[in-house]
């Protein structure tokens, strides 16, 4: 009987690569491909596949908001990512497989070999376990910085995280909104949102991060947007591809 796989990666050449690469393991069949995470909470609920390859940095809804929305849905997974040692620690740490980009023909097949045995042989403690326990161990132990340090025009600022109301990308560069002040930072908005912890900061749209102690009211919006309004009287956007995660974060889904 053939393993059901699904490919969800927002880059189109690392699907591709995967493909190939998988193109002469007979006993796969990769039934659909995603480029987004939305579409692949979707895309596994239809088709119901046997093993996921996984990215973890996707637009609107990243890996381990897939993860998050299916739960105990989640087939058995194999993580691909560009992500930090600490990250790389916590899937060791809990059994769980993962590839780094670009993804080479040895490495994949030994994570194939794993895959093959845990669905011939489920362990007791289920890989939706082990999953949702990596989640909760980021949260509680993520190593959020002291302080952000920026540096611009001669002078060294440093910030503490719970100082900073909300961010937003300009490129490769991240705007650090701080009450009346705005401070550039050479960073990409993954990356920040990586380093600040996901428990303090919620990605309300692929370029906007937010504060969740800075938000007064979120008011439905049109095409199935929210409007997010900030004790200062910012006005931001909840969109539709983070909605559902944003608002099981806050309690009122």
């Amino acid at each position: 009987m053939s393993i059901r796989v699904l490919l969800s990666d927002d880059e189109a050449l690392a699907r591709e690569r995967l493909r190939r690469l998988l193109q002469d393991e007979t006993d796969l069949e990769i039934v659909a491909e995603c480029g987004d995470g939305k579409s692949a909470i979707a895309m596994i609920r239809r088709e119901k596949p046997d093993l996921v390859f996984l990215d973890i940095q996707m637009p609107e809804v990243d890996g381990f908001g897939v993860v998050s929305a299916l739960k105990e849905q989640m087939p058995l997974t194999i993580f691909v990512t560009a992500y930090d040692r600490y990250a790389m620690k916590a899937f060791e740490v809990h059994a769980l497989d993962y590839l780094l980009k670009p993804v080479g023909k040895e490495r994949l097949a030994e994570a194939l070999g794993h895959a093959r045995k845990q669905l011939q042989h489920p362990s007791e403690a289920t890989f939706q376990r082990r999953v949702l326990d990596m989640l909760d161990d980021l949260d509680s132990r993520q190593h959020t910085p002291q302080r952000i340090v920026i540096k611009a025009d001669g002078e060294i600022v440093c910030l503490k995280p719970n100082e900073i109301d909300w961010a937003e990308s300009a490129g490769n560069y991240v705007c650090l909104h701080v009450g009346a002040n705005t401070h550039i930072l050479r960073e990409t908005i993954t990356s920040l949102e990586g380093r600040l912890g996901r428990r303090q900061f919620l990605r309300v749209h692929r370029s906007t991060l937010v504060n969740v102690d800075r938000i007064k009211t979120l008011r439905p919006s049109l095409y199935g947007d929210y409007a997010i309004l900030l004790r200062d009287g910012t006005k931001l956007t909840l969109s539709r591809g983070f909605r559902e995660t944003v608002l099981k974060r806050l309690g009122t889904a």
